[in-house]
């Protein structure tokens, strides 16, 4: 085995040991094989639910703003690097969710009505719930703020998406749009033209 290989197995072994004897009892609920790999930022860890076989890379922040806000990645997930979750109430990630390295994703947002203070003091309001179905690809670099996300959806890189996305839907853009959907009945993914937005 090279030096390089040993490193790594290693590491892995680091890893594991951490998330048997640290992650799992800090975070409210850890599934089986489930694999943190640090390091993690994190906030109200007792409200962050992991479960089965779920997979967060390194350089994440999972933020719950408060004790009532929820984090909830259900089974088969697969988070990229620099992933940021923020939950004043709740973010739900359904089961076998792919998300790409440096991923944005929150139900609130800063308040700067008032122009005469400043905006780190203005506090936060939530957006709504953001709820993204399962198996679907949100591409690298996406911004997720307050919306919902349907199942079997595909989020093009560097999209930011401000309104919900319904099943079977691909979108992309800056704000996101839907550019193709499928359709069950020809059993193809067509082009939606901009006459049908």
């Amino acid at each position: 085995m090279k030096y390089y290989e040993v490193i790594q197995h290693l590491k892995a072994i680091h890893y594991r040991l951490k998330n048997l004897l640290y992650y799992n009892y800090l975070f409210g609920r850890k599934g089986k094989h489930s694999l943190v790999i640090p390091p993690l930022k994190y906030n109200h860890p007792e409200n962050i639910t992991i479960l089965d076989n779920a997979v967060v890379q390194k350089y994440g922040w999972l933020y719950c703003c408060n004790v009532d806000s929820h984090i909830i990645i259900e089974k088969n997930v697969q988070i990229g690097h620099f992933f940021h979750c923020v939950a004043l109430k709740e973010v739900h990630i359904s089961e076998s969710v792919l998300i790409a390295d440096k991923v944005f994703i929150s139900d609130c947002t800063h308040n700067y009505a008032d122009i005469n203070g400043s905006i780190i003091e203005s506090g936060i309001s939530h957006l709504r719930n953001v709820n993204i179905g399962a198996d679907s690809w949100i591409g690298e670099g996406v911004s997720i703020l307050g919306v919902s996300i349907g199942k079997h959806c595909i989020i093009g890189a560097n999209s930011v998406v401000t309104k919900d996305i319904p099943d079977y839907c691909v979108a992309a853009g800056n704000p996101a749009r839907i550019i193709k959907k499928y359709n069950a009945a020809s059993n193809f993914w067509e082009t939606v033209s901009k006459e049908k937005l």
